[in-house]
């Protein structure tokens, strides 16, 4: 699998996330979002110790069904989820520790 380092448009529908199984990474926000870009790093240091973590990375903005039934907020949002279920979620992360911290929780 591997990091994306692209939002896509494409968003699938929240039954088919829900329906995945094993480890999944959600990851909601856009690419001209400052937070976003800056999370990059971070996130990107994260997944170097989880290569074969399933990531989604969803474009995110008014409209979008997927980020609304996360009740996705502020970006970037990573859910992160164990086959359909979310265990943890951050929001606006700053720093790797934490996103380390919930990628172990579902990828152990």
């Amino acid at each position: 699998m591997a990091m994306n380092t692209r939002y896509t448009d494409k968003e699938p529908p929240r039954t088919e996330v829900d329906a995945l199984e094993g480890p999944t990474v959600v990851e909601f926000g856009t690419s001209w979002c400052g937070h976003c870009r800056a999370a990059q790093p971070h996130i990107a240091s994260a997944f170097d110790d989880h290569p074969t973590l399933r990531h989604l990375k969803i474009e995110d903005g008014p409209g979008r069904r997927l980020g609304r039934s996360f009740r996705v907020k502020l970006w970037p949002t990573l859910i992160f989820m164990n086959n359909g279920e979310e265990i943890e979620r951050l929001v606006r992360p700053t720093d790797v520790s934490p996103i380390r911290q919930a990628m172990a929780m579902i990828d152990h």
